[in-house]
């Protein structure tokens, strides 16, 4: 009888006591991370494109950041900023008060997760604001809470079955570009997706009942999804003229994921409230929301919070994060790997039929597979089976897309370049296996 490997006795294991319904995508178990590298519990090595789906951007296990959380470990882990705060909270909210784009006094708010950072943005919209329409757009994620569920688009497998959601929530069209659902009405475009704004308020929502619009700069599980120039700079113009508050959702495409710290920065708009997560704290549990000071303080004292909010060992690491992006100039090593993936993808797009589109902004890049560049007829297939091709090569690549047909890149922003182009190549490799 054969031994079972370690993967495959802890998979069994695994089944008999973690809920189904908590699925991951292969039953590898990892033991270790180092930079943009992964190594499972057989010793096997990973080329890791995912990067926790976007929350390593300084690499797994960055000397400093281990360093801060054992130093802080060592000290205090807990008391409840409610209770009794700490130093490292008043930190880091210094940091994110100046990083986050805004030429505006902001204060901040600290929670466990994006989705609690989403939840707490829009009860401050609605606090202040004393209205209670959210809009959120098509293709759009922001978390799998009630609140956050019912903003979110896709229907499997996050809202399936687990409604009736949460009121008051409108969802318009995204500027999704390749697949425009504007084009018939509008042939000559001019970011008619940001001009509907105006009739939406007519024909779904009055603009005085609205609290808040909720946005993602680029859609992250919705396909990546990247608007033109000209999008978001109407948009928050409409907001402004209609006293509707602009949430960035910046949980994905924050700390440096697009090459800038913030991605609303490309587009040279300050939101009034940004919610931040994933690579805040490079895998330790810990969000934020910060927003207008006089927005974010005109909710009473005890309106927010929670237990592990700004947890001091989560702080600690999301300031080490903060040294490692400036003192290692992450932000400019990130546009340069931003700028090579780009010349690659395009290769690419030039030589494979499939790929419909490359899409996205610095290093957060996405290819959209097709079976036909004239129809777009999606190929969630083709996108299932280059990740499994490239998995069983050891790279690790996450699809996504409504239709599940996106092939997007989230590598730590701290790759060699021996080993991006290593796993360039198996990516390469992957395609030439599909058209073969």
């Amino acid at each position: 009888m054969n031994t079972p490997s370690k993967n495959q006795d802890l998979h069994a294991r695994r089944s008999r006591v973690v809920t189904s319904a908590y699925a991951s995508l292969r039953p590898c178990y990892i033991e270790r991370g180092a930079g943009a590298r992964l190594y499972d519990v057989e010793g096997r090595e990973y080329i890791d494109f995912a990067g926790g789906i976007a929350v390593m951007n300084v690499g797994h296990s960055h000397p400093k950041v281990v360093a801060a959380i054992q130093e802080q470990a060592q000290k205090l882990t807990h008391t409840c900023f409610m209770v009794l705060p700490y130093e490292p909270a008043v930190l880091l909210a210094e940091k994110l008060a100046q990083a986050v784009p805004g030429r505006f006094p902001k204060s901040a708010v600290f929670v466990n997760s994006g989705a609690e950072a989403v939840e707490n943005a829009v009860k401050v919209a609605r606090y202040h604001s004393k209205r209670q329409a959210v809009i959120a757009f098509e293709n759009a994620f922001h978390g799998r809470t009630l609140l956050t569920m019912s903003l979110t688009s896709k229907i499997k497998p996050y809202k399936l079955g687990f409604g009736p959601f949460a009121p008051e929530v409108y969802r318009m069209p995204f500027a999704y570009c390749y697949r425009c659902p504007f084009q018939l009405r509008y042939p000559q475009c001019e970011t008619a997706c940001a001009d509907s704004l105006r009739e939406f308020f007519l024909t779904h929502v009055a603009a005085e009942n609205t609290a808040a619009l909720i946005v993602e700069p680029i859609q992250g599980e919705g396909g990546f999804i990247t608007p033109p120039p000209e999008y978001f700079p109407k948009l928050k113009a409409i907001c402004e003229e209609f006293g509707v508050l602009f949430i960035a959702d910046e949980i994905q495409t924050g700390m440096g994921r697009t090459g800038t710290l913030f991605a609303m920065e490309h587009w040279n708009v300050e939101a009034d409230i940004t919610t931040v997560a994933k690579s805040l704290a490079a895998g330790m549990p810990l969000g934020a929301v910060v927003g207008k000071k006089e927005i974010m303080d005109s909710v009473h004292p005890g309106g927010l919070g929670g237990t592990y909010g700004g947890n001091p060992v989560a702080c600690a690491a999301a300031l080490a994060v903060f040294d490692v992006i400036e003192t290692e100039d992450l932000l400019d090593r990130a546009r340069r790997l931003g700028e090579k993936l780009r010349r690659r993808l395009d290769e690419m797009h030039g030589r494979f039929q499939c790929i419909g589109e490359v899409r996205g902004l610095g290093p957060m890049l996405a290819l959209e597979l097709v079976k036909d560049r004239e129809t777009k007829e999606p190929a969630p297939d083709a996108a299932k089976r280059l990740t499994d091709y490239c998995f069983d090569r050891g790279l690790v690549l996450l699809s996504c897309g409504t239709f599940g047909n996106v092939i997007r890149l989230l590598m730590p922003l701290v790759i060699e370049d021996e080993l991006l182009d290593r796993g360039l190549q198996i990516l390469e490799e992957g395609f030439l296996a599909l058209e073969g």
